[in-house]
């Protein structure tokens, strides 16, 4: 099998979930057989803040770890992260790789300006407009799994992880005790809890959300060729906890 690899820039502002993404996404891949590493970047934790992560994964060992100045995939978790400038990488595609992708979460495309545009066309960046927070909305009620949606869509543009690891990896994240979060994420995570009253119901929403964007990205024609969308069975649900 030839290796595949990515290394990923993901910006958001906080609250939106960014670095729990990015830790579903790279454990997701080690639970699938790969190789992964991340580093999450911001600065004090306060919601609307800009908040970055970088996260590397490949099916081949990864000896590099800290900031990735020049990714091959650009994850936008809000808007305001182009239209306000809410980052700490501007412009937002700054490094990104010839041939690249970008992934916004958006229902309608940015109108860029005529040299951002001519930038990002002479990089022959692929941007995918997904709308992340309406999926969230639609299939977990709420748009505190607009998150989800993002890691199902970029499992889809990847190849990997399969939704079954993606699944077990939201399981972990979610009643496991391997990750140790911030106090500011604990908090968000109680504010969710609360909202689905059990965690259940929480991980059913997720998954659901998982499996919607992922479907998506493939509907699109974005998923990469080894994306396979198999539904999650219900003895994975029931493997991942949810009754």
């Amino acid at each position: 099998m030839s290796v595949k690899r990515y290394n990923v820039r993901m910006a958001g502002i906080g609250g939106q979930g960014v670095v729990t993404a990015s830790h579903i996404i790279s454990n997701g891949v080690v639970i699938s057989g790969g190789h992964s590493s991340l580093v999450p970047f911001f600065g004090s934790e306060k919601r609307n803040a800009p908040v970055e992560s970088y996260v590397r994964i490949s099916s081949d060992v990864i000896y590099e770890i800290g900031e990735i100045i020049f990714p091959n995939v650009i994850m936008i978790f809000h808007p305001s992260v182009i239209t306000l400038g809410k980052s700490y990488t501007m412009p937002f595609y700054t490094g990104l790789k010839k041939d690249g992708i970008i992934i916004i979460n958006s229902r309608t495309p940015i109108p860029f300006s005529k040299d951002e545009q001519k930038e990002m066309d002479d990089m022959e960046a692929k941007l995918y407009y997904l709308p992340a927070t309406e999926i969230a909305n639609d299939v977990a009620k709420t748009e505190l799994a607009t998150n989800m949606a993002m890691c199902g869509a970029i499992a889809a543009v990847f190849g990997m992880p399969d939704l079954g690891s993606l699944a077990a990896s939201v399981k972990d994240r979610f009643i496991g005790k391997g990750i140790v979060v911030s106090g500011g994420t604990a908090a968000l995570d109680s504010a969710i809890e609360k909202k689905f009253a059990k965690k259940q119901k929480l991980l059913e929403a997720n998954m659901k959300t998982l499996e919607a964007s992922y479907k998506y990205m493939m509907d699109k024609g974005w998923a990469h060729p080894d994306a396979k969308f198999v539904a999650l069975t219900k003895e994975q649900h029931a493997a991942a906890g949810v009754a």
